[in-house]
C-alpha cells in the first residue's frame, strides 16, 4: 500500500465511524419519535449536504423555506439531532487522532512534533541535555481551567460521550469476533440512546458551583490518569536517552490550575463562601481518588513476608495499622496500605466533614501522606521489587506530589477598579478626609508605600464598611483559612484585571497585608501579585510599569519572598476587543520582548501567563505553534495559559487526547526554552512591515467597532449577544457594567456572539485593508516580503495560520441572515456591506500571501473536518435566526427558549473553538 492509499484508508476509517454513529443516531430518532420526524430531519440533512456540495441557490431556498416553516417543537428535534451529531463527530475525530498516533508509534515512525520524544531528541541533537536538570528545577507549566458560557455540559453527557469513545477504541484495539462486533454496535446504540434521552442542558440557571463541578469532571476523566502517566513517560524517555537519568524522579513542574470559584472579575456570585466550598469540593474529589487508589494498590501488593523482605520503616507503618484479618498477618505491604488508607480516611473526615480527630491519627499535610508512600516505594526497591514500585504506586506517588490535598491551585482575580475603591474607603476611614481617588499616581504610591511599611492596621473591627469592601476582605481572610487547612498551594495567585499602574500592584499588596497574607520584618507574601495587562494601551505600558515596581525596594523585597519570580498575565481577549486581532497579536508580541528586557535588567525571573481563549479572536489556536512562536527569552521554562470554552471538552474529555494536549505543552515549553538561542531574530524590514500593517489594521478595526455610529445597535440586534445575556447561559453577567457599550462587554460573549453568526469578525477584521495599503506602492516587492515573513518568522506564520482557520469557518450568506435582524435597514446595509468588503479583502490577501487557492489548503485535516461538519452547523444557524426572530417578537415558550439555548451550544460544539 503506497502512502496515498494508506492516507485514504485512514480517512475511510474516520468516515466509517462518523457514518456509523450518524446511522445509529438516526435509528434512535426514528425509534423514539417516528418516521415523520426522522424523515424530516433526514431530508434537511441531505438538502444541507447537497447545498454545500453544489452551492445551488434553489436548494438553498428550499432549505431555508423548510426551516423557517418549522414549529418550535420540530425545530427542537432538529437542533437536538444536529447538536448530538456534532458531539458524536467530535468523538469520532478524537478517536481518529488516537488511532493515527498509535499507528505512528506502532510503525516506529520518527517522533512527531509536539511529542516528548521529539523535544528530547531535538534537545539532545542540539547538545543541550546538560541544561535539563536546571530546566526542571525551575520549570512551571500550567494549563488553567476557566469557566465559560458554552462549556456547561453536564457530567452525565460527558459520561455518555466517554462510554461511546471507549467502544470505538475497543474496535480499534481488538480483533472482534462477529458476536463481539454485534455486542459492540449494540452497546454504541445504547450509549446513543442514553445520550438522546439525557438532558443536554441544565434546567436552571448555572451557578458557580455548577461550573466548579463541570471543571472537576475533567480531572476525573483525564487529569488524574494522564498527568502522572506523562511524568512517567518523560522520566522513561530521558532514561532511555542517557543512563544518568535512570531512577531520577523529576520535580512536579506541571500542574493544572483553576480560576473557577476564585475569579471575581465581573462575577458577583464568587464570594468567600464559594471559595471555601470550591476548595472543599476539590479536596473531597482528590482524597476520594487517593482512597480508591490505595485500596486497589493494597489488593495488588499481596506480598508475603515469608517470600520477600520489607524495610523496618515499612514494617513500622504496617504494625501501626489496625488490621485484624488473620489472612493479612504475613502481608506487611497490604497491612501498611490499609493503615495508610484508614489514616487518610480520618484525614478526609476531618478536612472536608469537620469531624474531630486526634492529630496523631491524621495526615496534617500532603507531605506526611507522601512520606508514607515513599516508604512503601523504598522498601519495594531496596528488596528487589522495583518493577512493582513502578506500577500503580508510582502513579499514586506522583499524583500526591502534583495534586496535594487541594487538587488544583485556585487563582483569585479581581478588577483594579474594585481594589481602588476598597483602598480608598479604608484610607478615608483611617485618615479622615483623605480622598485617595483624587490623588495622582505618584501621590498614591507614596501613601501606599507608607501604609505597607507600617505595622498599624487600616481595618478596624469597630468600623462598618461597604458591602463591596467587606466582600473583598472576607475572601482574602478565607484564603488564610484554606491555605492553613489544605496547604499553601490551595490558593497561590492574585491576578489584577485591567492593571495599568504601579499603584494597582501596591493596592493589592496593601489588601493582602490587612488580611494577614503579607508580613513585615522580614517581608513575606502568601500570594503572588500578578498584573493582567489587557488593553492595547496597557500592553504598551506594561514593561514600564514593571520597571517602576522593580525600582521600589519594598516591592523587590516582596519578590525575594517569592523566589524572585514575577508572573505577568497578558490578556488576549480584551486586547483583541480593544484593537482587533492583528494589532492585539503584534502588541502582545512586542510586550513580551519589552518585558524580557526589563526583567533581565533587574535580575527578576519572568513567568508569563497567557490569557488565551478557545477562539482565535481570544488568543486560541494550536498551543504548540503558539508557544514556539513566542519571542526569544519569553518562555524561560515557565508558562501558564488559560484553557476555556468548548476547547476544554475537546482537549480534556478523552484521557488519550488530554494526555496528548498536556504533552504538547511540556514539549513546546522544553523546545522554546532550551532551543530559543537558535531562533533567528526577525529582520528589521519585517518588523517595520508588521508595525505598518498593525497600525493600519487598528485604524480599520476601530473605525468600524468604536467610531461607526450605530455599531452597538447593529451588534446587539444582529448577534445572539442579548440572548447570551438574558438566557442565563453562564453564571457571569455578559457585561462588567449595566450598559450595552462595547467597552463594558466581556470578551467571551463578544467573541462568542460573532462566532455564532458565522462572521468570526474578531479573528480577522482589519487585516485585508492593512495588507492592501502595505502593498499599494510596490505590489510585487511587498508581496515577496510578506511571503518571506511567513517562511522566516514563526510569529507571522502563526498569525496567518490562525486567521486562515477562522476565515474558513465564516460564512457571509449565513451572516447575512443574522444581519437581517437589524431593524434599521440603512444601518444594516451600511455596516454589513462594510464587513463583507473587508472579508473579501482579508481572504484575497491571505490567499495571495500563502499562495493557496483555497482556505485551509495548508491544513487538510481541518479542511476535511469542516467539510464534514458544516452541513450540520448551517441548519443550526438558520434555525437560530428564526428562533431569535420569534423570541424577540414575544415567543417565550419553553421550546423557543430551550431551542435557542441549545443552538448556541450546538454551533459552538460544531465549530469546536468558537468562544
Amino acid at each position: 500500500m503506497n502512502r496515498d492509499d494508506l492516507q485514504n484508508f485512514k480517512e475511510e476509517l474516520l468516515g466509517r465511524d462518523i457514518r456509523e454513529l450518524g446511522r445509529q443516531l438516526g435509528e434512535t430518532i426514528r425509534a423514539q419519535h417516528g418516521d415523520q420526524v426522522f424523515d424530516e430531519i433526514e431530508s434537511i440533512r441531505k438538502m444541507s449536504i447537497g447545498f454545500r456540495r453544489s452551492q445551488d441557490q434553489s436548494t438553498h431556498d428550499e432549505l431555508r423555506a423548510t426551516l423557517n416553516g418549522m414549529s418550535s417543537d420540530d425545530a427542537m428535534h432538529l437542533i437536538r439531532a444536529f447538536s448530538y451529531f456534532s458531539l458524536l463527530a467530535n468523538i469520532a475525530e478524537d478517536q481518529h487522532h488516537i488511532r493515527r498516533s498509535r499507528a505512528h508509534l506502532t510503525a516506529g515512525s520518527p517522533s512527531r512534533k509536539g511529542s516528548i520524544a521529539h523535544a528530547v531528541d531535538s534537545i539532545c541533537a542540539a547538545g543541550r541535555m546538560a541544561e535539563l536538570p536546571a530546566f526542571f528545577r525551575d520549570a512551571c507549566v500550567s494549563p488553567v481551567f476557566t469557566a465559560h458560557p458554552t462549556e456547561v455540559q453536564r457530567k452525565s453527557i460527558l459520561n455518555c460521550q466517554m462510554a461511546i469513545a471507549r467502544l470505538l477504541d475497543e474496535r480499534d484495539r481488538m480483533q472482534l469476533t462477529p458476536e463481539e462486533e454485534r455486542e459492540n454496535f449494540d452497546a454504541i446504540g445504547r450509549g446513543i440512546l442514553t445520550l438522546w434521552q439525557t438532558r443536554l442542558l441544565r434546567p436552571v440557571k448555572l451557578s458557580v458551583m455548577d461550573e466548579v463541578d463541570n471543571g472537576l469532571s475533567f480531572f476525573e476523566s483525564t487529569v488524574f490518569s494522564s498527568l502522572p502517566r506523562l511524568y512517567a513517560a518523560l522520566e522513561d524517555t530521558l532514561a532511555e536517552k542517557e543512563a544518568g537519568w535512570a531512577d531520577i524522579e523529576l520535580p512536579s513542574f506541571m500542574k493544572v490550575g483553576s480560576w473557577i470559584g476564585g475569579d471575581r472579575d465581573g462575577n458577583p456570585f464568587v464570594t468567600a463562601d464559594i471559595l471555601r466550598e470550591t476548595l472543599k469540593v476539590q479536596a473531597t474529589q482528590v482524597l476520594d481518588f487517593y482512597l480508591d487508589e490505595l485500596l486497589k494498590l493494597a489488593s495488588q501488593l499481596s506480598l508475603a513476608q515469608s517470600l520477600c523482605a520489607c524495610s523496618d520503616e515499612l514494617r513500622a507503618i504496617a504494625d501501626r495499622a489496625v488490621d485484624n484479618s488473620p489472612h493479612h498477618l504475613d502481608e506487611p505491604y497490604r497491612r501498611a496500605l490499609y493503615g495508610i488508607h484508614n489514616r487518610l480516611a480520618r484525614t478526609r473526615a476531618w478536612l472536608v466533614e469537620g469531624q474531630i480527630q486526634a492529630a496523631s491519627d491524621l495526615y496534617l499535610s500532603a507531605g506526611e501522606f507522601q512520606a508514607d508512600l515513599d516508604a512503601v516505594h523504598r522498601s519495594l526497591v531496596f528488596h528487589g521489587a522495583r518493577l512493582l514500585a513502578r506500577g500503580r504506586l508510582r502513579q499514586l506517588r506522583r499524583a500526591v506530589k502534583v495534586f496535594g490535598f487541594s487538587l488544583a491551585p485556585v487563582d483569585l482575580r479581581q478588577n483594579a477598579d474594585v481594589h481602588e475603591r476598597v483602598v480608598a474607603e479604608l484610607l478615608a476611614r483611617a485618615r479622615r478626609g483623605l480622598n485617595y481617588q483624587a490623588l495622582d499616581e505618584a501621590a498614591r504610591c507614596t501613601f501606599l508605600l507608607e501604609e505597607l511599611s507600617s505595622r498599624r492596621p487600616l481595618v478596624s473591627p469597630f468600623e462598618r464598611y461597604s458591602e463591596e469592601t467587606e466582600a473583598e476582605l472576607a475572601i482574602l481572610r478565607e484564603v488564610q483559612i484554606v491555605q492553613a487547612r489544605y496547604g499553601r498551594e490551595a490558593v497561590t495567585n492574585y491576578i489584577i484585571s485591567k492593571a495599568a499602574s504601579v499603584s494597582d500592584l501596591l493596592e493589592v499588596a496593601l489588601l493582602l497585608k490587612e488580611s494577614g497574607l503579607m508580613r513585615l520584618a522580614p517581608v513575606a507574601l502568601d500570594l503572588n501579585i500578578i498584573p493582567l495587562f489587557e488593553t492595547i494601551d496597557d500592553l504598551r505600558k506594561g514593561a514600564a510599569v514593571m520597571a517602576q515596581a522593580f525600582e521600589l525596594p519594598l516591592y523587590m523585597a516582596m519578590l525575594e519572598s517569592c523566589n524572585k519570580v514575577q508572573e505577568v498575565m497578558l490578556g488576549y481577549s480584551d486586547s483583541n476587543k480593544d484593537g482587533g486581532y492583528v494589532t492585539s497579536g503584534w502588541e502582545l508580541h512586542k510586550a513580551e520582548i519589552d518585558l524580557v528586557e526589563v526583567f533581565r535588567r533587574h535580575g527578576v525571573q519572568l513567568q508569563l501567563f497567557h490569557g488565551r481563549g478557545g477562539s482565535v479572536g481570544r488568543g486560541g489556536g494550536p498551543s504548540y505553534e503558539a508557544i514556539l512562536a513566542q519571542p526569544a527569552g519569553a518562555v524561560q521554562g515557565r508558562i501558564r495559559l488559560t484553557e476555556q470554552g468548548e476547547v476544554i471538552t475537546a482537549k480534556y474529555a478523552n484521557p488519550e487526547v488530554g494526555r496528548r494536549n498536556l504533552e504538547v505543552l511540556v514539549a513546546a515549553t522544553l523546545e522554546a526554552t532550551l532551543l530559543s538561542a537558535d531562533k533567528a531574530e526577525p529582520r528589521r524590514v519585517h518588523v517595520e512591515a508588521m508595525e505598518f500593517i498593525s497600525a493600519q489594521a487598528l485604524r480599520t478595526y476601530r473605525a468600524l467597532v468604536y467610531e461607526t455610529p450605530g455599531f452597538e445597535t447593529y451588534f446587539w440586534e444582529s448577534t445572539v449577544i442579548f440572548e447570551i445575556a438574558a438566557l442565563n447561559v453562564g453564571s457571569r453577567p455578559a457585561s462588567r457594567g449595566k450598559s450595552r457599550s462595547i467597552e463594558d462587554l466581556r470578551a467571551i460573549p463578544w467573541v462568542l456572539s460573532w462566532a455564532q453568526c458565522r462572521l468570526m469578525l474578531p479573528g480577522w477584521y482589519g487585516f485585508g485593508t492593512a495588507v492592501e495599503r502595505f502593498m499599494h506602492d510596490a505590489p510585487a516587492e511587498r508581496l515577496a516580503m510578506l511571503r518571506g515573513m511567513v517562511r522566516e518568522w514563526p510569529f507571522f506564520a502563526t498569525l496567518l495560520s490562525n486567521m486562515d482557520m477562522v476565515l474558513a469557518k465564516s460564512d457571509l450568506a449565513i451572516a447575512g441572515r443574522y444581519a437581517a435582524l437589524v431593524a434599521d435597514e440603512a444601518l444594516r446595509t451600511h455596516i454589513f456591506d462594510t464587513i463583507c468588503a473587508e472579508h473579501a479583502r482579508a481572504v484575497a490577501a491571505l490567499k495571495q500571501i500563502t499562495s493557496h487557492d483555497q482556505l485551509l489548503d495548508a491544513n487538510p485535516l481541518m479542511q476535511r473536518s469542516l467539510r464534514n461538519r458544516l452541513p450540520y452547523i448551517d441548519p443550526l444557524n438558520h434555525l437560530q435566526v428564526e428562533l431569535l426572530r420569534r423570541y424577540r417578537h414575544g415567543a417565550s415558550d419553553e421550546s423557543t427558549r430551550s431551542g435557542l439555548h441549545m443552538s448556541i451550544n450546538g454551533i459552538a460544539a460544531g465549530l469546536r473553538n468558537s468562544g
